[in-house]
């Protein structure tokens, strides 16, 4: 097979993209989070084709991805108040919502459960091609448990030939995937990202719970298997002591922190827009080992980057 490279500036290039879904072709375009693979919602044989081209386990769900408010009733059986509060509040935006789902739905999308996450992207070039595709469900343009593909290259490097097309649009302005909240009856966050349950608080009223999650059966992408994860061994730290062990032990590792001094000129910034990026780069300079300095109080105020450290150091 091989994969069409198509702009997203140009407006027929999102034509030509948004037929081939209709096609029941995989389309990667980007979302201001990470680059989706896109398939039809509604066809079973496309949603079947996304977990063979990433090699994904067919019990992690997929996310809906809408263009506009009016094709959730397309997907979802019931839009409780809740609910109606978050979508007005966030989307567009990388807030994704699970909901009941209509049984029209294939079994695919939604890992036989009778939830789904919905979201609709706040990017351009997303939102353009969905307008005209209609929904498509689209996890991340990558390879299974790989680094999360922040730009076109990235998908190119896990998926050329294994695709139908790319829709390029630049790199990812967020860098993470969407925070995944569970709204009824309690809401809760199953997957932290950028938007916080103290920024859903704060816009909406919702107070959320964050409750232990079931790994065995996950509403959620991103819960239940390794992800995010180069080929290097990261080594975890929230010490700065075990991090100066750490450099004696690993003088040629690749360094990270979320504080950057003078005293370490090699230090790289950890921060949520290039951390793909940097695990994808230390796998083309075949690093064998990162070195992350990332202390308890900077985890707590960026849940979404500590998720995704904490799954790609995992074992």
């Amino acid at each position: 097979m091989d994969t069409m490279t198509l702009d997203g500036n140009k407006e027929e290039d999102i034509n030509t993209a948004a037929l081939m879904l209709k096609q029941g072709k995989l389309i990667a375009f980007p979302t201001e989070t990470v680059y989706g693979l896109g398939a039809d919602i509604f066809n079973s044989q496309a949603l079947k084709s996304i977990f063979l081209a990433k090699g994904r386990p067919a019990d992690n769900p997929l996310i809906a991805h809408i263009g506009s408010l009016e094709d959730i009733d397309l997907i979802v059986s019931h839009f409780s108040d809740n609910a109606r509060k978050l979508a007005e509040a966030f989307f567009p935006g990388p807030l994704t919502l699970i909901l009941p789902v209509i049984n029209s739905i294939p079994k695919q999308a939604t890992a036989n459960l009778d939830t789904i996450g919905i979201r609709m992207p706040n990017h351009p070039i997303a939102l353009a091609l969905l307008k005209k595709s209609g929904p498509v469900c689209a996890p991340s343009a990558n390879i299974s448990g790989k680094p999360s593909p922040t730009k076109a290259i990235h998908v190119l490097q896990d998926l050329d030939g294994k695709i139908d097309g790319i829709l390029e649009g630049g790199s990812c302005e967020i860098g993470i995937e969407s925070t995944v909240l569970l709204v009824d009856p309690i809401p809760t966050i199953l997957r932290p990202g950028i938007i916080t349950a103290e920024m859903i608080a704060e816009k909406t009223g919702i107070q959320i719970v964050n409750n232990e999650v079931s790994l065995n059966n996950p509403l959620s992408p991103g819960i239940k298997y390794r992800h995010y994860a180069p080929k290097a061994t990261i080594h975890l730290t929230s010490s700065s002591e075990e991090f100066l062990h750490l450099l004696d032990r690993f003088p040629q590792s690749l360094k990270l922190s979320t504080h950057i001094t003078t005293q370490f000129s090699e230090l790289i910034p950890l921060k949520e827009s290039t951390f793909y990026d940097v695990l994808r780069s230390a796998d083309a300079g075949n690093i064998s080992d990162i070195i992350i300095l990332f202390p308890h109080a900077d985890r707590i105020k960026s849940p979404g980057l500590a998720n995704r450290v904490e799954k790609a150091s995992s074992t």
